[in-house]
């Protein structure tokens, strides 16, 4: 949401629209960037005639499979119920980040009957780029897994993603980068037969020599909603492998990267295919160039951050 947030008012502020964070505050509109604990504000400001719209995520799920902490277990119930009450009773309009959430959240908890509209997520197309002053390693090949959190929980895309690169590693050299939290004690159970480095969390501005320096992106989120370092690493040509689950699918297109039928059932978190997706990441590997070049197009053919807020600001601010 923090980068989301970024972003999206770099781009108003370079239209001349003001933003404020008061709800109290004369406005045209209020962009719910998920939920909100002050529901007296978002009504006091609809009785105003000021138009609520609500931009939704996925919805909070691995608790309901896998014990990941009473404080994590009560943060995602409590966000859900908060998401779908505001999403039921004061959102007028709905945004979804992808055909695939939109999907999810009337399955779960039914058609919103308000205007709603999927707006896929954007990004600098100059920041993200391919364009590099470092030479990237022709060996080992290096998978970056690259998400906000894989720590307790969440960490069952960490073990999948070792599990692709050890079976690569059966046919060429490999390595695994690892950005973002990841506990101690997941990094202390994971033993693998290939280097893994775990980076932490990296400032922003790091982020996209790190994704130039690899040769694949694993997406490590089962049921991926529409993430974000999935369409940095187009944007910086890298190529995308995973499992045909969430909205991976809806983001690679045809040629960006490949992904294979999940093999299980992922609602569950139970082991993928991973044989299936080692062999299909081979060509990605012997066919970089290619695969490169594809993923930059994806990215500017789809992922243009100005397109993205020009798509905002007509529900927002338009009849």
């Amino acid at each position: 949401m923090a980068s989301f947030r970024l972003k999206f008012e770099q781009g108003l502020s370079a239209r001349g629209v003001d933003v404020t964070y008061d709800l109290s505050a004369k406005a045209d509109a209020v962009l719910v960037i998920a939920g909100t604990k002050n529901l007296w504000g978002l009504n006091q400001a609809r009785k105003r005639g000021t138009r609520i719209v609500q931009r939704l995520d996925g919805v909070n799920w691995v608790q309901r499979v896998k014990w990941s902490g009473v404080r994590y277990t009560v943060r995602a119930a409590y966000g859900n119920f908060m998401l779908a009450l505001i999403r039921k009773h004061v959102a007028e309009r709905v945004i979804y980040q992808s055909r695939f959430i939109q999907n999810w959240w009337e399955d779960w908890y039914g058609v919103a009957e308000k205007p709603a509209q999927v707006i896929l997520n954007g990004v600098d197309l100059d920041f993200y780029n391919p364009h590099s002053s470092t030479q990237r390693p022709l060996q080992p090949y290096r998978l970056l897994l690259l998400e906000g959190s894989l720590a307790r929980g969440l960490n069952s895309g960490l073990f999948h993603g070792v599990a692709v690169a050890e079976k690569l590693a059966e046919k060429y050299p490999m390595e695994v980068a690892v950005a973002g939290t990841v506990d101690e004690a997941t990094q202390r159970q994971l033993r693998s037969k290939v280097p893994v480095k775990f980076l932490g969390t990296l400032p922003r501005e790091e982020i996209p020599q790190l994704i130039r320096s690899a040769h694949l992106l694993y997406c490590a989120e089962v049921n991926p909603p529409c993430p974000n370092s999935v369409i940095e690493a187009l944007a910086c040509g890298l190529p995308v492998i995973g499992f045909d689950t969430g909205s991976l699918k809806e983001l690679l297109g045809a040629e960006a990267g490949v992904i294979v039928p999940y093999g299980a059932n992922p609602w569950k978190l139970e082991m993928p295919n991973v044989s299936a997706l080692a062999e299909a990441a081979g060509e990605v590997l012997e066919k970089q160039n290619q695969f490169r070049a594809a993923a930059r197009r994806r990215a500017e053919s789809t992922f243009s951050l100005d397109a993205m807020v020009e798509s905002y600001l007509k529900i927002l601010l338009e009849d």
